[in-house]
């Protein structure tokens, strides 16, 4: 990494990537899904260290969705050994590089092996500080959202608070995301502009990106453009 991009530091703390474009870069270059899978799996590893040497606290993944499931049972199955394989070959280095693993989503439909090793790095790395690293893996804004209403409306049943203590800040608390701050900055590969069910309460006032490369070819140095475009913008969060 050349110097430039060491010295590089970047406005936005938290910055969440709909990780899109996977299948159509294999497609572009006459392979099969998986190898686009298996190549967007390495880009990962090298965003990451950008994402470090930028001072980023926080980035969050969509790496799994909850409506990635409607897929075929085969490219199904070659998702769930690829995040097998990225979790047995990558603890080690997500532990050496100071980096705190957490997961959005609900993960109990995998197989109990990765339950597993998603709580045992989790656990492992809680104390880690330089990066957290956020995996939204089966996660759905909508399926969230969802999630925290039934949690409140069971304190209200319990009457543990009464309708007129809901605001804003119980609803996030009842998130997947609690604790973590709001992200600054999305990005988005593969060329839609859409949101596709990502992080949709917690985006409301973040900077969005569009990229019309896909996952696997999306370098350093596009990470850098952004967040150069980011740190450029005003953000007024509906002020004037």
């Amino acid at each position: 990494m050349n110097s430039s991009k060491q010295n590089f530091f970047s406005l936005a703390k938290h910055v969440g990537i709909i990780m899109d474009g996977n299948r159509r870069w294999a497609k572009l270059n006459g392979l099969k899904n998986i190898d686009g899978h298996k190549k967007g799996a390495k880009n990962v590893k090298e965003i990451l260290k950008v994402a470090i040497t930028c001072k980023i606290k926080y980035l969050t993944l969509f790496a799994f969705s909850s409506e990635n499931w409607k897929r075929t049972n085969k490219e199904i199955q070659d998702l769930i050994s690829l995040l097998r394989f990225f979790l047995k070959r990558r603890i080690k280095e997500l532990l050496e590089n100071d980096i705190c693993l957490k997961v959005l989503g609900d993960i109990t439909l995998f197989p109990s092996d990765i339950i597993k090793d998603l709580n045992k790095l989790s656990e492992a790395s809680k104390e880690n500080k330089t990066l957290n690293l956020i995996i939204a893996i089966n996660y759905g804004s909508r399926q969230e959202i969802t999630s925290s209403v039934k949690k409140i409306a069971q304190d209200i049943s319990l009457k543990k608070i009464n309708v007129n203590e809901i605001n804003e800040k119980i609803i996030s608390d009842n998130l997947y995301t609690k604790g973590l701050p709001d992200p600054d900055l999305i990005i988005r590969t593969g060329g839609d502009c859409r949101l596709s069910n990502f992080l949709l309460w917690q985006s409301a006032y973040s900077e969005l990106i569009f990229i019309k490369k896909f996952w696997p070819e999306f370098t350093q140095d596009d990470f850098l453009s952004a967040i150069k475009e980011f740190n450029q913008r005003e953000r007024r969060f509906g002020g004037l």
